[in-house]
């Protein structure tokens, strides 16, 4: 049997859409306002689902402590309170939230303390979200 365990994280960031292999029209009519040239930001959650096997003397899938470690060091510290156009993950692929998924993904995948990353869900606004999951679960 599977558990699965999630936990939701906040950060602030700000980025701008635009392609340089698209033309300054072609930009505007693929982001519309999101390619202004001083960009904009969102508050973003991050929820992080990891599944493994419920540990018979914690009782527990992971020590939501460690997860906590390691999205604060891998994610958190990374990408809170920056402009995702500057950080090198974003340098040859335009900083679409989609793109900051995977990217958590990504980050997180191999660094988990126990069990296996399962999806994260990057929620930009209110009615906004995206979401990546392992590819072996995704069948």
């Amino acid at each position: 049997m599977r558990a699965y365990f999630g936990r939701r994280y906040m950060l602030s960031a700000s980025h701008r859409l635009h392609s340089d292999s698209l033309s300054a029209e072609e930009n505007r009519v693929a982001y519309g306002k999101c390619n202004n040239p001083h960009g904009h930001g969102h508050n973003y959650v991050i929820e992080v689902v990891a599944r493994g096997p419920v540990d018979s003397e914690t009782g527990m899938v992971m020590n939501l402590t460690d997860l906590d470690a390691v999205v604060r060091t891998k994610v958190l510290e990374r990408f809170d309170h920056t402009n995702l156009n500057l950080d090198p993950l974003f340098m040859n692929q335009v900083p679409t939230t989609e793109n900051l998924c995977k990217a958590v993904f990504a980050l997180l995948q191999s660094a988990i303390p126990q069990g296996r990353l399962e999806t994260v869900r990057v929620e930009e606004t209110e009615n906004n979200f995206f979401q990546c999951w392992d590819a072996e679960t995704a069948s």
